[in-house]
């Protein structure tokens, strides 16, 4: 390419995908996160509330926790929070990867504009006959962007998908001063036994 050709190039970060309120309604920032009782698990705040369970993915091989899962009456919400860039948003990108990876697994998948954004709606086969109902919600923040797989009762129902979107906005992510390469989970650790720090 030729000096001429080079400088015709344009460069165009690709646009974050959150909610207009995200700042104000969640997921917020620790930056931007009121004071009061949050469970820590290091790289999400996690808001305690009635009824709410909590079960956190660990990788076999290396014991590290990979996601965590909140768990309400028959729903539950997978949370796992990623690196970005400063000015750059990486749902866009991720979801699309999401959507190959499911699509081969034989998944039927259609992306639709969710209550905060782009998802992803998949029916992805389990055992013999079986099918399992997702969604896949992002929200690009600060530096970080937060990934969310809705599942149970809330994959159909609205009125249940509605309350796995509040208890999703009301988590705090913990993007932390340390360099990352975007799409690198940010740690997360188990909350402190209660009367520990």
């Amino acid at each position: 390419m030729s000096e001429a050709e080079e400088t015709d190039v344009e460069y165009e970060p690709i646009e974050k995908s959150a909610p207009d309120d995200r700042d104000e309604v969640g997921p917020l920032d620790d930056a931007e996160a009121p004071v009061r009782p949050y469970i820590d698990l290091g790289g999400l705040k996690v808001v305690p509330r009635e009824g709410l369970q909590m079960r956190l993915e660990v990788e076999e091989r290396t014991k590290r926790v990979v996601a965590v899962t909140l768990i309400l009456g028959e729903s539950t919400v997978q949370l796992q929070p990623f690196a970005a860039p400063r000015s750059e948003g990486i749902w866009h990108s991720v979801r699309a990867v999401l959507l190959g990876q499911l699509e081969k697994q034989g998944a039927a998948v259609e992306e639709v504009d969710g209550l905060i954004g782009p998802e992803l709606r998949a029916s992805i086969p389990v055992g013999d006959a079986g099918k399992r109902q997702v969604r896949i919600v992002g929200v690009d923040g600060p530096r970080w962007m937060l990934q969310a797989m809705i599942a149970g009762k809330a994959a159909s129902s609205e009125a249940d998908y509605e309350t796995m979107v509040d208890v999703l906005r009301a988590t705090i992510v913990v993007r932390g001063q340390q360099p990352m390469p975007p799409r690198d989970l940010i740690p997360l650790k188990a909350p402190a036994a209660k009367g520990r720090e």
